[in-house]
Order: structure tokens, then sequence, then C-alpha cells
């Protein structure tokens, strides 16, 4: 015990090794939903639900444990909502790209990631990017989750003269997908742990009962490898003008993504300085890249750091053991694949609809008012759910933010990166 309490420094940061135990515990009720909804989606691709659901907890576990262990951080990881549907409907659906390409784009993401940690690049790219268009780009994955939330519940469905109108609201699928909304929702509200876990448990209890969705024949299962996804990496279509967008994308919303939890949740926690910076943070970024690139070889889309660790830090952890804790527990999760790979869509919807909801928070940080920055900030936004791309949403957003900031005779305001970065991305899209 006494060696834990040197290595974390718990004495060192006010806290116990019970308080992490129980901090890592919190931590994982509330991010554990991820088992469920990403074998679930990365499945449509072609991948097998059983390796997908293994490589997530294991690329989950992997990356926590390095951040415990590594950076001494009480944040967990684990495949990033919003990048997983990306992979799924605007790669391999959206661009007739099959899933080893996908993932091995994701694998360059993770090594491009691992560069970045290691230098002074990151900061430069982070500081590089206008705030509007950091901002939209995760409120725009925010809608890209709910509208493809709004697809699986069958809340939307085709419609030949206004592309989709609303689905039967007749049907008991679709009144249960609703149903799910209203009860995450409230769970937050009065602060339960778990609240979209909690969700797509009763949901998918009620499918089995009601006989809207097969249950399995089996919850508990030995573990065993991701056999047809592990090192399924193919760099036949990788390196093409579409495809080096794709890269982009995936880096820039992972960079932006892990750059803004580190700093919300190390703040909760204390752990920034006078300068409003996190020590210690390129440990932190090298357990996300890793995470990423292991993923990758795993069978799994983008692992980036989660916002859920707050509700550790709010239950008072703040070392590496709680990441331990979670990682941990990640592991022992590898027993229940089978329950992970036969909960059905209509019980997963609600859970990528109101994590949208609440990716939509920082829409309120915008300035409105300024209309150079509304407009590419606003273009970034709607282009992800009308496009089905987070890719050609950066893209509008980038390259619009140069192009009227130029008209307008605001060049002082574009950092020299932001033109390198619009010039490659329109000749990218032109190639």
């Amino acid at each position: 015990m006494l060696s834990i309490n040197r290595y974390f420094h718990l004495e060192e940061r006010g806290t116990t090794v019970a308080t992490e135990v129980r901090a890592g515990f919190t931590t994982f009720l509330t991010m554990a939903y991820i088992l469920f909804v990403n074998p679930q989606i990365l499945s449509l691709t072609g991948m097998p639900a059983a390796d997908v659901a293994v490589a997530t907890a294991l690329a989950a576990a992997l990356a926590t444990l390095m951040m415990g262990l590594f950076a001494n951080f009480p944040f967990a990881l684990a495949p990033g909502m919003g990048l997983n549907a990306y992979f799924t409907f605007g790669v391999v659906q959206g661009m007739g790209v099959e899933w080893p390409v996908a993932l091995t784009a994701v694998l360059i993401e993770g090594v491009l990631f691992m560069a970045l940690a290691m230098t002074g690049v990151r900061t430069l790219l982070v500081n590089a990017i206008p705030r509007c268009i950091k901002i939209a780009t995760i409120t725009g994955i925010g809608l890209f989750l709910a509208i493809i939330g709004f697809e699986n519940a069958k809340l939307t469905v085709d419609h030949p003269a206004t592309l989709v109108t609303l689905g039967d609201l007749n049907s008991p699928a679709v009144l249960l997908a609703l149903g799910g909304i209203i009860l995450i929702a409230a769970l937050m509200v009065k602060q339960i742990k778990g609240a979209v876990l909690i969700g797509i448990l009763v949901l998918t209890l009620i499918s089995w009962v009601t006989g809207l969705s097969p249950a399995p024949n089996e919850l508990v299962a030995m573990p065993h490898l991701p056999r047809e996804t592990l090192l399924a990496i193919d760099f036949s279509q990788v390196f093409t003008g579409t495809m080096l967008t794709v890269i982009i994308a995936f880096l820039f919303v992972d960079l932006f993504d892990t750059a803004g939890t580190l700093l919300g949740v190390g703040r909760l926690a204390g752990f920034l300085d006078d300068k409003g910076n996190l020590p210690g943070s390129e440990r932190a970024f090298m357990a996300d890249a890793t995470g990423t690139t292991a993923g990758a070889l795993l069978g799994t889309s983008t692992v980036t750091t989660y916002v859920e660790s707050a509700t550790g830090i709010e239950e008072g952890g703040r070392t590496g053991l709680t990441a331990v804790v979670v990682a941990a527990l990640f592991l022992l999760s590898l027993f229940f694949t089978p329950l992970f790979t036969s909960v059905p869509a209509l019980a997963t919807a609600p859970a990528l609809i109101v994590v949208g909801a609440m990716m939509m928070l920082g829409a309120r940080d915008l300035d409105w008012t300024q209309m150079d920055e509304a407009v590419p900030a606003f273009l970034t936004v709607v282009a992800m759910p009308f496009t089905y791309s987070i890719a050609h949403g950066i893209t509008l957003g980038i390259v619009s933010y140069v192009l009227i900031h130029l008209v307008t005779g605001q060049t002082n305001k574009i950092h020299p990166v932001m033109w390198v970065l619009a010039a490659l991305l329109i000749a990218f899209h032109a190639l």
C-alpha cells in the first residue's frame, strides 16, 4: 500500500486508495455505454460485432492504463463517439471504402498524433485553428450523432419529396426509443450516475422481453482475440486525396477533443497551472495517441479521452489509480461480450441522441453576432449531418474562414497554418 501511495502520490494530491477505487467505478459506469454502442455502430461496416466488442474493451483498457501509469491522471479513454459514426457512415458506407482501409486511416492518424504529442507541433496546430472552428467541430459531431440516432430509432425515414420525414409513431420500436430518450434525460436531470448505460440496459431488456429483438443465448463467455479485425490493415487505397482528408478529419477531431477534454477535466481536478495549462499534458496526449494506434491494430475506431472522467473526479479521483481501476473494469468486461453484441439499434439510438445533445453545449460559447466567425462555424456544424461527413464539415469551416477574412481584408486574423490547411484541403478534394 505504501508503494502505491508513493507511485501515484496519493497523499500529495489529497486522496486515498478507497477514494480512487470509488472514483474509478463511477467513471466506468458513466462511460461503459461505449461497450454497447461501438460494436453496434462499427458492425454495420461488416466488421464482426464480437471482435469489435473485444477490440473496444482492449483499446480502452490499454489507453486508460497508460494514462494512469504513465501520466498519473484520473482520465479514462475509449473509442470516441462521433468518430465511430463517421468511420461507419461517412467513410465506409458513404465513400464505399472497405473497413480495413478505414482502419488503416485511423492507424496513420494515431501515428501522426504520436509525432505531434512528442513535438511542439501539437501546440502550434491547436493554437492555429480558430476557436470558432474548434467549438463548431464538436457541436457538429453532436448533430451528426443525433441524425444517426434518429435514423436508427426510425424517428426519421426516407421520403422521395422531402428526403426525410417523421417515422411511424405507432410503431412499438419507435415508441420505445422515444421512451429511452426521456428515461436517459430524466436520469441525467436527477444526476444518476451511469444514466446512458442504464437507459441502454432497460431498453435492451424490454426489447428482449417483448420480442422486438432476439435475446442472446448466453450473457457471459470466455474472452477471445478479435481474430478477423486484428492487424486487418490495408494501405492500398489510403494515399488518395479523399482518404487524406479523412485522415486529417480523424486527426483534427482527436486533437481538439482531447485538448478540450484534458483542459476541462484538468480544471475540475485543480491540475491547471497559473497560465491555464496542464502540466504533464504531453504524457496524456501520448496515452491518447497510443490508444488510437493500438485500437486500429485491434479493430476499432479512434480512441479519445472521455469527458465522463469528470464524474470520477467529482467523486474525489485525483491520480492515475482511478484510471487503473477503470482499465481493470474494461478488462473484466471482456467476459460479457455476448451481452454487448446483442444490444439492438433501438436501444443505442437514444444514447446517440442524448450524447449529441450534450455535445451541443459548446454552441453557447460561439459569438453569433460576428459573421466572419459565425458563418464558418455554422457551415462546419450543418455540413456534418447534411453531408454525413465530419471531414466535409471541417473543410467547409476552414476554407470559408480563410476566404471570408481574405475578401474582407482581415488577413491579419489568419494564422499561417490556416493558409496551408485551406490550400491542402482544397487540393485533396480536387484530386
